[in-house]
C-alpha cells in the first residue's frame, strides 16, 4: 500500500429503493468493494464499510405513482428487499443504513447550513419547468424529451440513461411532463446553487495533477473532460414534496437536491454505526468484526483524520456526482477529507444488449436467488472474472454455466476434492507427515510463497478481474501438482510420498481458503470448515506450514456442482419472455370505436356456454369447428382460435357467446353465434371465461 494509512472508510454507492436492482448493479460498485473490505480485514486493518438505500429523489415519487401507492411504502419494500439480496450475496456492510432516517435529514441539513452560513452558496431566482395541469414545479426526473447527444426519445432532464449523457432539462428536446404529458412552461422560481466553476482551479490540482497516475483512466478521462468543457453553477434545492427540506425559514416547498444529500448519506451511515454501536446495537445479526468499545463521535475519525482512506466504489453515471460535486462539497465545508481514489466500473451489458429493468432486460438479484439459492459465490465469480473495470463487459449465461463447469468445478473444487478424498482414504482424515521434498516440491513452495503478494498487489490498485485469475491459478498449481505427481498411483508402492503430496495439497487448500475468502465468502467458509481450520490471516498466507502433522480434516464435500444445459436455457427463455413481456405491455392500445347508445348494447344476447366438442377443419389453418351448449340449445360456432387452441384442451370450458348474432356460412358450414375473446396488443387470443362456474345460458349483463 502506498500509504501506512490508520483507517480505512469504504464506501458502495448508495441504490435508489425504487426497485429491484440488477447483477450490473452488482459488478459495477457491491462486489469489487466489498473484496477490497475484506481484503483489508484480513490484512488487520481498521476499516469501515459503509451504504445504504438512497430514498430521496424524483424516482421514489415516480414509482409510487406507477404501483400505486405511496412514497414511504416503496422505499421500505424495496430497501428490504436489496438489503436482503446483499446479504445473501455476502455484502459484509458493517452498516447498511437508509437516507429516510432522522440521523441522515440532520446531517444533510447541517452540512447545508456550513455552506450556506459561510456564503459558499448563491441564491438565485431562475425559470425551471412548471407543469401548468398539475400545479407543480417540475424536478428533472419529472421531464422527458429525447437527448441532444444520441437521440434517444425517453431521456431524462438530468440525464439520458441510454448513452450515459449528464443533461439539464433546456437541453432536452420536445420535453414533456411524465405527471400530464404536457409540454411544461418556464416560470420563476428561487433556489440555492453551488459555483462549480468557483473551484476549477482546486479540482485541477487535486485531480488532474495529483491523481493522474493512480486514477483508473476511465474516471480520470471522465473527468478531465467535465473540468476542460467548464463547469457551471449547479442548484443544490429542488421544488419538491419529497426529500429532505431546506433549512432555511424562506425555503417552503423546497427539499435539498438528491445528489447534494445522497453522498452525505455515507457520512450519516458511520455517524448511525458509531451512535447503533455505542448504545449497545446493531443492524446485522452478526456483526463484521468486533469494533470494540467505542463512544459515538468516533465516526469523526473515519471522515476528518487525514490518516485515513477514503475510497468510494460506484459506476460510471456517478463520476460526476463522487469526484466533482461531492468532492467541492467536502473541501468548502473544511471539516471532511477527500477520496484517495475513485474506481468507478463501466457498464456490464446482458447477452448483447444493455442491462435495463424497465425494459425487462436484466437479471434482477432477487431473481438469481430465487432460482440460484445456494450459488451466491458462482454469481460472484462470474462477474468478477468479467468486470467492466475501463471498459463496458458483458454477461452471458452461457458464460456463466462456462465459468461454474470449466473453472470453479474443474479446477478448484476438482483440486480440494481430490486432496480431502485422497486424505480420507489413505490417512484417516489426518495431515500426513511432510517428507523428504523433491524439486517438484520445491517449485510448488516457492510458487506458493509468491500468490499472496501477487493477488495483493492486483487488489491494492483495483485490479478485481486480475486479483480473481490468480486466486484460480492457485488453484490451477495445485491441479497440475497433483497431475504430475499422481499420488492415487504411488499409494501401493510408497505411501510416505504420497504423504509428502497431499500434506502439500492440503497446505496449498489451506491458502486457498483464506485467499479466495474476499471473492467467494461462502466457499471459504465451507472449505475452512472442510479443513477444520483457523482463520488465519492474509500476512500467514503463502506458508507451507499452516496445518501442522496429524491435524484432523472434516468430512470432505463438494464445493460446486455442475449446472446443466437444461438450466440454462431455462434462463435464457425466462430472460426473453419478460423482455417480450414488459415490450407488449408497453405498446399502445387501440382507440375506442365510435361511441354506440344502450339500446345498441342491449340488442346483443351475451351467454356462457360450454364447450361440449371441437375439431379442425379442413384445408383451414385457423377455424375451429365448436359444438357449444348455450343453454338454449346445442349449436355449431365456427371460430377462429386454431393457432392459439388445440382441440383436445377447450372441451370442456365455458365460454362467452353471442347467440342472436345472425347465422353466416364459414366454409360450408353454417356458423349459429360467436365465441368472444380477448385479443392480446400481439394479436395473440385469450378466453374470456366467468371467475366461477356458471349454468349454460347465463346472461352476461
Amino acid at each position: 500500500m502506498s500509504k501506512n494509512y490508520k483507517r480505512y472508510t469504504i464506501s458502495a454507492a448508495l441504490p435508489y429503493a425504487n426497485g429491484p436492482k440488477h447483477i450490473g448493479h452488482l459488478a459495477g460498485a457491491y462486489i469489487p468493494a466489498d473484496v477490497y473490505v475484506r481484503y483489508l480485514r484480513l490484512n488487520g486493518k481498521d476499516v469501515v464499510f459503509v451504504s445504504g438505500s438512497d430514498e430521496h429523489g424524483t424516482a421514489i415519487p415516480n414509482q409510487a405513482l406507477k404501483e400505486n401507492t405511496t412514497s414511504r411504502a416503496i422505499i421500505d419494500k424495496y430497501h428490504a428487499q436489496i438489503r436482503d439480496c446483499f446479504e445473501k450475496l455476502g455484502m459484509s456492510f458493517d452498516i447498511y443504513h437508509r437516507t429516510s432516517e432522522s440521523i441522515h435529514h440532520q446531517t444533510s441539513q447541517e452540512f447545508f447550513l456550513t455552506l450556506y452560513n459561510k456564503g459558499l452558496l448563491n441564491e438565485e431566482v431562475s425559470e425551471q419547468y412548471f407543469d401548468t395541469e398539475a400545479k407543480v414545479f417540475l424536478a428533472d426526473r419529472y421531464i422527458v424529451g429525447t437527448c441532444p447527444r444520441c437521440g434517444h426519445t425517453n431521456a431524462y432532464g438530468d440525464q439520458c440513461e441510454k448513452c450515459g449523457s449528464t443533461l439539464s432539462p433546456r437541453e432536452l428536446i420536445d420535453p414533456h411532463s411524465t405527471l400530464s404529458g404536457k409540454p411544461p412552461v418556464l416560470r420563476p422560481t428561487k433556489h440555492w446553487y453551488l459555483p462549480l466553476q468557483q473551484y476549477e482551479n482546486w479540482l485541477k490540482e487535486w485531480i488532474l495533477n495529483s491523481h493522474k497516475d493512480d486514477w483508473k483512466t476511465n474516471v480520470y478521462g471522465q473527468c478531465k473532460s467535465w473540468i476542460d468543457a467548464g463547469l457551471q453553477s449547479r442548484a443544490m434545492t429542488r421544488d419538491l414534496d419529497w426529500g429532505i427540506k431546506v433549512p432555511l425559514p424562506d425555503a417552503e416547498g423546497k427539499v435539498l437536491y438528491v445528489w447534494f444529500d445522497a453522498p452525505i448519506g455515507y457520512i450519516s451511515a458511520t455517524r448511525a454505526l458509531f451512535k447503533e454501536l455505542a448504545e449497545g446495537k446493531k443492524e446485522f445479526a452478526t456483526p463484521q468484526r468486533d469494533f470494540g468499545k467505542v463512544a459515538e463521535g468516533d465516526w469523526k475519525k473515519y471522515w476528518s483524520d487525514e490518516e485515513t482512506k477514503l475510497v468510494h466504489f460506484i459506476g460510471k453515471d456517478n463520476i460526476v456526482f463522487h469526484c466533482i460535486i461531492f468532492p467541492i462539497m467536502l473541501h468548502t465545508s473544511g471539516e471532511y477529507i477527500l477520496p484517495d481514489n475513485v474506481p468507478a466500473n463501466e457498464f456490464m451489458n446482458l447477452e448483447g444488449d444493455k442491462m435495463s429493468t424497465s425494459r425487462g432486460w436484466s437479471i434482477e438479484m432477487h431473481e438469481y436467488l430465487e432460482d440460484f439459492p445456494d450459488k451466491p459465490d458462482v454469481l460472484r465469480y462470474a462477474l468478477l472474472t468479467n468486470l467492466p473495470e475501463t471498459k463496458d463487459s458483458e454477461f452471458t449465461w452461457k458464460d456463466f454455466q462456462a465459468k461454474n463447469n470449466n473453472e470453479l468445478v474443474a479446477i478448484f473444487g476438482n483440486f480440494v476434492n481430490r486432496a480431502l478424498v485422497l486424505t480420507q482414504k489413505y490417512f484417516d482424515n489426518k495431515i500426513p507427515a511432510s517428507g523428504a521434498l523433491t524439486p517438484t516440491d520445491e517449485k510448488v513452495i516457492t510458487d506458493l510463497k509468491e500468490f499472496p503478494a501477487r493477488i495483493a498487489a492486483s487488489l491494492e490498485n483495483y485490479r478485481f478481474r486480475e486479483a480473481t485469475a490468480l486466486v484460480m491459478d492457485l488453484a490451477r498449481l495445485g491441479n497440475k501438482y497433483l497431475a504430475e505427481t499422481e499420488p492415487w498411483k504411488l499409494a501401493k508402492t510408497d505411501l510416505p510420498r504420497v504423504g509428502t503430496i497431499l500434506n502439500l495439497a492440503l497446505q496449498i487448500s489451506a491458502n486457498l481458503a483464506v485467499l479466495v475468502e474476499p471473492f467467494l465468502p461462502f466457499t471459504s467458509a465451507r472449505l475452512k470448515l472442510m479443513l477444520n481450520s483457523k482463520n488465519f490471516t492474509w500476512q500467514e498466507c503463502g506458508s507451507h506450514t499452516l496445518l501442522k502433522e496429524g491435524h484432523a480434516l472434516s468430512e470432505p464435500k463438494l464445493l460446486f456442482e455442475k449446472i446443466e444445459d437444461e438450466t440454462i436455457a431455462g434462463q435464457i427463455k425466462k430472460l426473453n419472455a419478460k423482455k417480450a413481456s414488459i415490450e407488449l405491455a408497453s405498446q399502445p392500445v387501440d382507440l375506442a370505436k365510435p361511441e354506440v347508445t344502450f339500446d345498441d348494447f342491449s340488442k346483443m344476447d351475451i351467454r356462457i356456454g360450454k364447450i361440449l366438442k371441437a375439431e379442425r377443419v379442413e384445408k383451414s389453418k385457423k377455424l375451429l369447428k365448436l359444438q357449444v351448449d348455450t343453454g338454449i340449445d346445442v349449436r355449431t360456432v365456427m371460430s377462429g382460435i386454431a393457432e392459439y387452441f388445440q382441440p383436445e384442451e377447450i372441451v370442456g370450458k365455458q365460454v362467452t357467446i353471442l347467440v342472436n348474432l345472425a347465422p353466416r356460412k364459414i366454409m360450408g358450414v353454417e356458423s349459429q353465434g360467436m365465441i368472444l375473446m380477448a385479443s392480446d396488443k400481439d394479436g395473440s387470443l385469450r378466453l374470456l371465461q366467468p371467475s366461477a362456474v356458471v349454468s349454460p345460458g347465463s346472461k352476461v349483463s
